[in-house]
């Protein structure tokens, strides 16, 4: 089993591989891939789709809202991605994201926006309140939706009363919840299996597969910036508890870093660009958020939480994407350290109040200021540019393995 972060990894490496799999999230993430002149938006369902020969999984880690999940595999369909249910298989031991969970992330949100005047910035997918009920021991699993409907109805109606005690001045309707949730039952059926066992069997039979993670390691609900972070573990410690593989048949751990550093969202962010040079890398990368639209913030790279994630993740190779993006900047700077009180920091802070005064200390070189678009082989990039992938290479002691100039996949230099 080979670990990757984020779509364009994924996407790499999956023509490669017999199975691609998510095993945390659900459809608060975005990623598109590009496949000739076709962009394909995923959410829930693993990007390894796009290859018909790929099977994908979604494991127990993830959180499903079903009306999503068929409205994406359509949308794909129509656009030419053929066979999606045949080869999708959902753990029986994944929990379903309720509407009324996407109703309650967004009354949460504005509660404490009234409240203390911000929010955390979720998607209000419902991500948050479906994992809340998993972890309440009241979640609705999808093995519930293969057995006794009476059994299900009262799952579901125990989790709308639950929400409408927390929100008393809002509207719920139970019976509703529940016949639209049953009306999807025959068609996500066929789909739903052990995925403990399919994986399992897959890798005593030397299958190749690829594991996709759907969140940055700093939205890791236990080693990120918390509390804005994502309410799962989107670091390498949730490939065993979300599809139940052994940590010792993980072989490769990728990670995929952009060339500069974005966030999406409310929370700490060291090396933001408020300025125009952070404007102008939102622009040149079009950074805005698949799945919320929202316009993504952007940073000088910040080494120091690629550092932080490393000795999480324990990464074996790095890709390293949109390094085009940076052409046309004549001077770039990246962090190589944090100073907090006038103190040198060996590594992330925990509490978020500290990391609010953390002062980043910046190495700055010289840019390119050339078109990288056309290059195909680390030898034929810039000086400058073959200069700044050694820095992250160096500072990590982490080997690069892909850099990224474009969009496509003809646009992955394979070093």
């Amino acid at each position: 089993a080979v670990v990757s972060t984020q779509s364009t990894g994924v996407d790499m490496l999956a023509e490669q591989v017999d199975i691609v799999a998510r095993c945390q999230g659900g459809n608060n993430a975005g990623h598109t891939v590009v496949v000739g002149d076709t962009h394909y938006d995923f959410h829930l369902l693993p990007s390894g789709i796009v290859y018909q020969d790929v099977s994908c999984v979604i494991g127990n880690g993830v959180v499903v809202h079903v009306p999503s999940l068929f409205e994406e595999v359509d949308k794909n369909i129509a656009k030419g991605c053929a066979d999606i249910t045949d080869r999708l298989i959902i753990s029986d031991r994944a929990h379903v994201v309720g509407d009324v969970h996407q109703t309650v992330d967004g009354l949460y949100e504005a509660e404490k926006q009234a409240k203390q005047g911000n929010s955390l910035g979720t998607t209000k997918k419902g991500i948050g309140p479906t994992y809340s009920t998993k972890m309440q021991r009241t979640g609705i699993r999808m093995s519930d939706l293969l057995g006794d409907r009476a059994r299900l109805k009262e799952k579901v109606m125990g989790i709308v009363q639950s929400c409408a005690l927390r929100f008393p001045n809002h509207s719920f309707d139970a019976e509703e919840e529940y016949r639209r949730l049953e009306a999807l039952i025959p068609r996500i059926s066929p789909m739903i299996k052990d995925t403990v066992l399919y994986m399992h069997e897959s890798i005593r039979s030397n299958k190749k597969i690829l594991v996709e993670g759907a969140n940055a390691a700093m939205l890791d609900i236990d080693f990120g910036t918390y509390p804005y972070v994502t309410s799962s573990n989107c670091t390498v410690g949730g490939v065993c508890t979300g599809l139940g593989i052994p940590p010792t048949k993980i072989t490769d751990v990728i990670g995929v870093v952009k060339a500069y550093t974005t966030r999406v969202g409310a929370g700490t962010f060291p090396t933001e660009l408020t300025d125009e040079i952070g404007n102008a890398m939102a622009d040149i990368g079009h950074e805005y958020g698949v799945t919320t639209g929202r316009r993504r913030r952007c940073g000088w790279l910040d080494l120091m939480v690629l550092k932080y994630s490393h000795m999480v993740n324990g990464f074996t190779r790095l890709a390293v994407t949109k390094l085009d993006i940076l052409d046309t900047f004549k001077e770039l700077k990246v962090c190589v350290g944090y100073k907090l009180d006038g103190k040198d920091l060996l590594s992330f802070p925990a509490d978020h109040a500290l990391l609010e005064k953390i002062e980043p200390v910046y190495t700055t070189i010289k840019g390119w200021d050339c078109s990288t678009v056309d290059c195909r082989t680390f030898e034929t990039l810039p000086e400058q540019a073959k200069s700044y992938l050694n820095l992250i290479q160096e500072f990590l002691d982490v080997k690069i393995g892909w850099v990224g100039v474009g969009q496509s996949r003809a646009s992955i230099i394979v070093i």
